[in-house]
């Protein structure tokens, strides 16, 4: 096995289908594919743009064999900010693959896609990963990693419905009894209702505050780089969201995501994007909202909050979700009556990331990080 580490070029796009072939038929797992074109169609490098993707392949040109692919992944390319260091360009990496996972001849795999990504660029990240015990958050800790749980926030808006649909919590045969007699009696509903009411209560719930009024927008504009430049000095570390980064992670044409400025006297006080996630089977038949990413200085955050509950109980949710990771965004959640539930969404940080990021201690919380970070937009929505 003589593996090499290359760029993703047209040429290799029939190797990588019948990788692709090759995971899926030995896995049976349908969502282990990687890109048939070398070319991203999501954030593609165009021009000067500040985001962008990278795709890499393992070609594995053993001698006397035909060339062959045995693993892929890919890059991110960002700015991020990070307070009292300015801006800096990481990557996050994401979607890789091993023919590992199916074939042991081809467990080393992994390891050299993670030490290739780190070779080309030092200041790397990972999210999600589906909690920290999987596979590949284990391997990312072993190289030098740093992992935490970016916590997650829901809010039922149909009780009856959530009892009733929400298959994660029902597989067992008791619990799942008690949920549709608490359903069918009313006392989920109050149940649900109080718990919602109490963890506004805890967590210091304010007066109505201002009036504001929420538009929905085609593209962000200038007024979008106002609110980056007033409120980024209130975060430790953030991906770059300024007007020109939004357009492209946000384009006009997506219909999967909606885009709102939410102002006050005239003048925008904030912004957030929220969308239907797709159908996931441990959320029934239940449709799911989710706040997907949002900016605001800290008084103006419970403000964004409620504007984007607003907007998806109009679409018809029956539950909302998100993930925060700053603790002014999880207090605003809180008040808006969100409920705090486990979490697999995990972030991952370079040695060299970490180092940069330092004391974590108190710059941790103060991280923004959404669930439009990483690579979550178009797999999510």
């Amino acid at each position: 096995m003589a593996i090499v580490i290359q760029p993703y070029r047209p040429e290799h796009e029939s190797a990588v289908q019948d990788f692709n072939r090759r995971l899926q038929k030995s896995s049976g797992d349908p969502n282990l594919v990687f890109s048939q074109s070398a070319v991203p169609r999501w954030l593609p490098p165009v021009g000067n743009s500040p985001v962008w993707n990278e795709f890499y392949v393992a070609v594995d040109a053993s001698p006397g064999e035909k060339p062959s692919v045995r693993g892929t992944y890919a890059l991110t390319q960002q700015m991020i900010f990070i307070r009292g260091k300015g801006l800096e360009r990481i990557a996050c990496y994401h979607h890789p693959l091993s023919e590992g996972i199916v074939d042991r001849k081809y467990a080393s795999v992994g390891v050299l896609l993670a030490r290739d990504a780190l070779a080309r660029q030092p200041l790397l990240y990972a999210l999600g990963m589906g909690g920290a015990d999987t596979p590949i958050a284990k391997m990312l800790k072993a190289l030098g990693f740093t992992l935490s749980a970016i916590p997650f926030y829901f809010r039922v808006m149909h009780p009856a419905k959530f009892l009733r649909e929400m298959h994660a919590l029902r597989k067992a045969r008791g619990r799942r009894m008690l949920m549709d007699i608490a359903a069918a009696t009313g006392l989920g509903w109050i149940a649900i209702r109080s718990a919602q009411a109490a963890a506004s209560v805890r967590a210091g719930r304010p007066n109505a505050g201002p009036d504001f009024a929420v538009d929905e927008i085609a593209t962000f504009s200038d007024w979008a780089d106002e609110l980056w430049t007033q409120a980024k000095e209130t975060v430790s570390f953030a991906a770059v969201r300024d007007a020109n980064t939004l357009r492209i992670l946000y384009p006009e044409h997506t219909a999967t995501t909606r885009r709102l400025r939410v102002s006050h006297e005239g003048a925008a006080i904030g912004w957030t994007v929220v969308g239907i996630r797709r159908k996931d089977a441990k959320f029934g038949e239940m449709r799911v909202g989710s706040v997907v990413d949002c900016w605001a200085s800290p008084k103006n955050m419970l403000s964004v909050v409620r504007a984007a509950v607003r907007a998806l109980e109009k679409d018809g949710v029956d539950l909302i979700v998100s993930n925060q990771n700053h603790q002014a965004w999880r207090g605003a959640f809180e008040q808006a009556g969100f409920l705090k539930g486990p979490s697999t969404f995990v972030f991952a940080a370079s040695r060299k990331l970490s180092e940069m990021l330092q004391p974590l201690e108190t710059n941790q919380p103060l991280f923004h990080i959404t669930r439009a970070d990483g690579d979550g937009l178009p797999a999510n929505f």
